[in-house]
């Protein structure tokens, strides 16, 4: 049997991964090596970048300053959660808002000295996201539309580190050998861009009580939901765009067939989207989009299998 002081420790440490949103953190980790091994650097051992040391600190830094984001967030939400997810909020709650600062400063902190370790631009990259993380919690959240497009923009960021570290150790003369994938990059970016955005409007869908008890002038409460779903329709179809230039335009392999699958999804999505009324409807919505998300970032790997053993043509060291 455990003491008391025991049980209520693991309460804690349960709670503060409940506002970390720990069971995220390993797919972001993946998505990032994913990314690298099969879009960015195709042509290096899948080995050679899963023990590559900067790499290593780029992911971990990304890793630690959404986490971080994530308790700032949760910081100025506390109210507003109270209504919307009142049993996370309970569980949220076993954790002080003295505590929740000095483990989101003590993770900025460690954030700072890694970025740092692998290079200035990295570090200055890093403190830029730090701080519009916590400007979109603080203030910019509150803004309708550019509260969602910034959510939005946020969760890509730490896929442009990784591009921006890749990127800045290209010898110049070769700069022209890379534009193919960082047109891909890019398209994949805008597709995962287009979904987190449906995702934020339909989470405003589903908050859409707390919002107005607190004053969160989001799309539905401002302009109603009917205005909401015509701007979320079309966003959906919109992603239709990237997902045509993916699969028509540059060579994604086997992933093409996540992409038509997408599509097929996302057209009886917005059927059912008009069909929903109440926080239930919108929550199997919002689960549909992290389930097509989450999807995404493991069927990177159908781009080309064969890099998991043995790289392309080497045309760049990192």
């Amino acid at each position: 049997m455990l003491s008391r002081p025991n049980k209520l420790l693991i309460m804690k440490i349960a709670s503060l991964f409940s506002v970390v949103r720990g069971y995220n953190i390993p797919v972001i980790i993946i998505a990032q090596y994913l990314s690298a091994i099969f879009i960015l650097a195709p042509e290096k051992r899948a080995l050679d970048l899963l023990f590559h040391l900067n790499l290593f600190l780029l992911v971990f830094a990304s890793s630690l300053t959404i986490a971080s984001g994530y308790i700032i967030n949760n910081f100025y939400d506390s109210q507003k959660d109270l209504i919307n997810r009142p049993t996370k909020s309970m569980l949220d709650r076993l954790v002080s808002q003295k505590t929740k600062l000095q483990v989101y400063f003590t993770l900025n902190f460690i954030v700072a000295l890694m970025a740092l370790f692998v290079s200035w631009r990295v570090f200055l990259f890093f403190s830029g996201y730090i701080f519009f993380i916590w400007l979109y919690s603080h203030k910019l959240k509150k803004q309708t539309v550019i509260g969602n497009l910034t959510a939005a923009v946020l969760a890509v960021m730490p896929f442009f580190a990784i591009l921006l570290y890749f990127y800045t150790r290209i010898p110049f003369e070769d700069i022209e050998n890379y534009k193919q994938q960082l047109g891909v990059i890019f398209a994949h970016a805008s597709f995962l861009f287009l979904l987190l955005l449906v995702r934020e409007m339909i989470k405003d869908l589903e908050n859409l009580q707390g919002d107005l008890a607190n004053d969160y002038p989001t799309i539905p409460v401002v302009y109603g939901e009917k205005a909401a779903k015509k701007v979320i329709s079309f966003l959906t179809f919109l992603s239709i765009l990237p997902v045509y230039i993916l699969i028509d335009v540059y060579d994604v392999g086997y992933m093409a067939i996540y992409f038509y699958s997408s599509c097929i999804v996302l057209i009886f999505f917005v059927l059912y989207l008009w069909k929903s009324s109440v926080k239930k409807d919108y929550l199997a919505l919002h689960n549909v989009l992290k389930f097509l998300i989450v999807a995404g970032v493991f069927c990177i790997v159908l781009i080309n299998p064969a890099v998991l053993w043995h790289g392309k043509k080497l045309l760049m060291t990192i």
